[in-house]
């Protein structure tokens, strides 16, 4: 990454501020997407769409956010103690950009509906299978869905975790969904002990498959994110800052791109893989990495880099300057080229009906 094209800066809220590199609002607008980024230090949901040239934030305040799951109709995410779930109103968007000046219309604004409360589960990240929410539940080493009456549903633990317990046994933390259904996961380790990830966590990582229960990879330094695309399966080791290809049928993990950051949040869009990155802090969860041991603090990087699949070489970036050190999930809307959304405690919540096709048909 070449650091000096860090030359286009935006207060994006009082206190984060954000360096773009001149050519990422162009590759947003190329295709004709957004970009969502969560951050649990900062506690904050953003949104990245493009003006023109430039790139402009909105950032919701929220309590530890973590996964995110969206698409053009909904939009969940995962806080300290809660889901969040979001309908597009898109209607609503004259109304929002009304208040300002020269914004433009949103083409998409998500409006608070539901609030789930899990309990302190360490949300990790959470995906849409259909109409199902699944979410990773590391603190309880499993994955989860939910209802109205309990707090989870929990519906896959690995094989090598025998009893459910609150103690975050392996880490389990990211979900590939593949098929219309959890296809894969990763763990820092293959543990069943009581945060037996720790001492395992610089190579002890693997991606499991979630239908066999079988490791598809291990030895891995703090995998994240998994996900498939083009028919191919991505992993992040955030441990050394990489990302790259699984071989599915030898386990072979294929290094794309090594980064200066603590690898974690990934999304797709065209020839492009959406990469967040961390600065990560030292201490018992990311001390003792090749990452840490290898690049000093103030080397590392923090925001989204935007990788050529094809080379692996960098062609755009956000950083965050201030305000935020450290990037959980990063998704990608596609043909939702300026999204908002609307605080809990907004006046326009109170006019915002949103109805069935049958409520609708009564109305008539």
């Amino acid at each position: 990454m070449n650091t000096k094209t860090a030359g286009k800066r935006a207060a994006a809220t009082k206190d984060i501020r954000i360096g773009v590199s001149p050519n990422m609002a162009q590759i947003l607008n190329d295709l004709r997407a957004s970009l969502l980024v969560s951050t649990y230090d900062a506690g904050a949901l953003m949104a990245l769409r493009a003006i023109g040239d430039k790139l402009q934030l909105q950032a919701k305040r929220v309590d530890r956010a973590m996964g995110i799951a969206a698409d053009r109709n909904r939009l969940a995410f995962g806080t300290r103690h809660r889901i969040v779930e979001m309908s597009n109103m898109p209607v609503l968007g004259q109304h929002v950009a009304s208040r300002i000046h020269g914004t433009p219309v949103p083409d998409a604004c998500y409006v608070p509906l539901n609030t789930h409360v899990t309990g302190e589960i360490d949300i990790h990240e959470m995906a849409w299978a259909g109409d199902e929410l699944w979410f990773v539940n590391t603190r309880f080493s499993c994955l989860c869905t939910r209802d109205p009456l309990h707090s989870f549903v929990p519906r896959w633990r690995p094989r090598f975790v025998a009893k459910m317990r609150a103690d975050d046994r392996c880490h389990l933390n990211g979900l590939a969904i593949h098929g219309g259904r959890p296809a894969y996961v990763t763990a820092f380790a293959a543990t069943d002990e009581p945060e037996g990830w720790r001492p395992h966590k610089s190579s002890g990582g693997i991606v499991l498959d979630v239908a066999s229960g079988e490791v598809v990879a291990g030895g891995l330094s703090m995998p994240h994110s998994p996900r498939v695309y083009r028919d191919e399966l991505w992993v992040q080791e955030s441990g050394r800052g990489a990302m790259g290809r699984v071989d599915r049928a030898t386990g072979k993990v294929d290094t794309v791109v090594t980064l200066p950051g603590f690898t974690r949040g990934l999304d797709f869009a065209g020839d492009y893989a959406f990469v967040g990155l961390s600065k990560v802090r030292e201490s018992k969860s990311f001390g003792g990495t090749p990452l840490t041991d290898q690049i000093d603090v103030d080397q590392r990087f923090c925001g989204v880099q935007v990788i050529d699949l094809k080379s692996g070489r960098t062609e755009g970036f956000l950083q965050f300057e201030s305000g935020v050190d450290e990037v959980f999930a990063v998704q990608v809307l596609p043909e939702i080229r300026f999204p908002a959304f609307l605080e809990d405690n907004d006046p326009l919540i109170g006019a915002a009906y949103l109805l069935s096709p049958h409520a609708l048909a009564m109305m008539d």
